[in-house]
């Protein structure tokens, strides 16, 4: 489908993998501890934000279902991060890998925008 705005929603795919995985970057591994979880927040919050920016880019006609899912995402991984960051908790490497999980999650719709502009015959790599 000519006149995809491809590189828009790549603009924006490109902050949305970035805040996952400045987020994914507070789990500790046997290499390295992790990331402080305030930084990885706030770069997570970051990301998120300036994907929001961008989003009126790809909106069109084409995408528009994908748009309003991947929309309703970014609001409610910011909302997510923000109730996170007041909350301010305590936590174990299992409910740190668990409320990560549930900041990621809302994003998910990204995926499903990715593989619709494919079908519509984008090339995303």
């Amino acid at each position: 489908m000519p006149g995809l705005p491809v590189r828009a929603f790549l603009d924006v795919l490109d902050e949305v993998e970035g805040a996952k995985e400045a987020l994914v970057a507070a789990v500790p591994s046997a290499r390295v501890p992790g990331r402080p979880l305030a930084d990885a927040l706030h770069a997570f919050e970051e990301r998120v934000g300036r994907a929001e920016d961008l989003m009126a880019a790809w909106r069109q006609a084409g995408v528009s279902d994908e748009w309003e899912r991947c929309r309703r995402g970014v609001e409610e991984a910011r909302r997510r991060a923000e109730a996170f960051r007041l909350e301010a908790p305590e936590l174990g490497f299992e409910a740190l890998i668990a409320r990560i999980s549930e900041l990621i999650d809302p994003l998910e719709p990204f995926e499903e925008a990715a593989r619709r502009f494919e079908e519509l015959g984008a090339s995303l790599r």
